[in-house]
């Protein structure tokens, strides 16, 4: 495995589909689908060529652990698009604004219905942290703003 592949997002075969595939004015229904293919094939290409996370010391259970798997956000495909020079950075900078406005108007996270956690069994202290997630119970934000119970994560 290449020097830095740990760590990295972006590849040359990713950057290659986002200027392939990217068109201005594109509606946030094709960036949220574009952002979802991007994310299978950088996930494709990690398992393909082997590439683990990172190792990180983790200053609560002090334990060396692997960081989290790296994936592709909304915001990180509009980064990229300046990141690249794809788009200027002026129309990047106008488009994450808007995304952040389509975003906090549809209460999407990262193209889909943000999801709101019940907090009555989460533990404090020491084993608060990802290492030992705590049982919790999941409330889904429905499209008209009601709140559905959904069955507890395990």
């Amino acid at each position: 495995m290449p020097a830095g592949d740990a760590s990295r997002t972006w590849f040359s075969e990713m950057v290659e589909a986002l200027r392939c595939e990217w068109k201005p004015d594109t509606p946030w229904a094709e960036i949220i689908a574009l952002r979802d293919r991007l994310d299978a094939m950088l996930q494709q290409i990690r398992l393909s060529r082997g590439i683990r996370p990172p190792p990180m010391w983790c200053p609560v259970c002090k334990q060396r652990t692997q960081q989290t798997e790296p994936s592709v956000s909304v915001r990180a495909v509009i980064f990229a698009l300046g990141r690249f020079v794809i788009l200027p950075q002026v129309d990047v900078k106008s488009l994450e604004k808007r995304w952040a406005k389509h975003r906090k108007e549809n209460g999407l996270d990262n193209g889909r219905l943000t999801k709101a956690v019940i907090t009555d069994s989460i533990p404090e202290g020491p084993a608060a942290h990802w290492h030992s997630p705590p049982s919790k119970t999941l409330v889904d934000v429905a499209p008209d703003r009601e709140l559905q119970q959904a069955e507890p994560l395990s």
